[in-house]
């Protein structure tokens, strides 16, 4: 197939988007006292269900021949929270990576506005990277910039040893998106008797 992936959704809002946090985590209880330890695995990813709505042909064929084109979950896309394209924190600056090699739940960045308190919110999204080296992470924790610009971000999911972000790579604040895959080998839609199509498509986002 002549298909680049990630591919780029067609801009087409969606009606309701499901986000869920998959997180591994083992579990172990004592059968006589309930006491219970856990132990945290690495393993964490974006679970999505995202849901169209009713749309005739001319708008419904595009996106339809984009999930078609995926072939179950041999292919990627790129996918992000319509409904919350904006930071809530001031946001200013051309924020970086400060630093190769990171990974874990903190990332160090620079480039922001000096000295500004929440120039990050708890909730808002960012990416990092971009094309098939795009993740999606939510700010755990509001951030401040110091008087450098610097601010260290606490983000999840945790960056995975398997994506580690470049020095100085760029942040995406405004409808940032991250690569993700169909949950499975099959996507279905439905066409009513006045030829109003109904989409919808389960996925999860890579580590």
């Amino acid at each position: 197939m002549s298909v680049s992936y990630p591919i780029s959704l067609p801009s087409t809002g969606t009606q309701r988007i499901r986000l869920r946090q998959k997180s591994v985590v083992a579990v172990g209880g004592s059968p006589y006292t309930l006491e219970e330890q856990t132990q945290a695995r690495d393993g964490q990813r974006w679970m999505i269900e995202a849901n169209y709505p009713p749309m005739l042909r001319a708008t419904a064929e595009a996106l339809v021949a984009a999930l078609v084109s995926l072939n179950g979950r041999e292919g990627t896309f790129l996918f992000g929270d319509s409904a919350n394209k904006t930071p809530r924190g001031t946001a200013t600056g051309t924020p970086l990576v400060n630093g190769g090699s990171q990974s874990g739940y903190d990332l160090v960045t620079d480039g922001w506005t000096n000295s500004i308190t929440g120039i990050l919110k708890a909730g808002d999204w960012l990416q990092v990277g971009t094309g098939s080296s795009s993740r999606l992470y939510k700010v755990m924790v509001d951030a401040n910039s110091n008087g450098s610009g610097q601010a260290t971000l606490t983000l999840w999911p945790r960056i995975s040893p398997l994506a580690v972000p470049a020095d100085n790579a760029a942040l995406t604040l405004s409808f940032p998106k991250g690569v993700f895959r169909l949950a499975d080998d099959g996507q279905d839609w439905d066409i009513d008797e006045i030829h109003v199509y109904g989409v919808t498509f389960n996925a999860y986002s890579l580590p």
